[in-house]
């Protein structure tokens, strides 16, 4: 099976310029990956769906050894994209900053309060951990979303988490 998947230029250029982490996914997932206009996977249509979401989550931010979590079937890719809850690109950029909190702050009690990962790039939010993890964490980002207060959101994870260290 034979398929592709469009990450961002800046991080084609990588895939180009260090071979290793193409490498890294080609044998995580017994694939044959290329780079040319789009990604481009081979393989059996499982290991071709798991390399295309790690792609598709390096393509998104993450760094390739969070990215390859996802050979792992307890873990996912989730991926928000904020354009469908705000109409201007200024909004998107605050509820991006709100997400991510002075100095990764926010973002970070996230990921720490909920076992995930996140990332936020562009229009999107994207988080990888296990399912009821990722859903924890989604309902946090929705609360940031809707406008809720950092204070609100930080007092729900901690009542609604258990802290995990990956």
């Amino acid at each position: 099976m034979k398929d592709f998947v469009k990450i961002p230029l800046k991080y084609k250029k990588v895939l180009m310029k260090k071979p290793e982490i193409k490498e890294q996914v080609e044998r995580a997932t017994n694939t044959k990956i290329s780079v040319n206009e789009d990604v481009e996977i081979e393989g059996e249509s499982l290991d071709v769906f798991v390399a295309k979401n790690i792609i598709k989550a390096f393509g998104r931010g993450f760094p390739i050894e969070d990215a390859l979590k996802l050979t792992d079937d307890m873990y996912n890719l989730e991926i928000i994209d904020l354009s469908d809850y705000a109409n201007t690109e200024n909004r998107i950029k605050v509820i991006a900053a709100r997400i991510i909190g002075s100095q990764g702050k926010t973002k970070k009690f996230i990921e720490r309060y909920t076992n995930t990962k996140i990332a936020v790039s562009g229009k999107t939010v994207s988080i990888i951990g296990k399912w009821e993890d990722i859903n924890l964490a989604r309902e946090a980002i929705l609360m940031f979303i809707n406008g809720s207060m950092h204070k609100t959101v930080y007092r729900w994870l901690e009542e609604n988490s258990k802290v995990v260290e990956w």
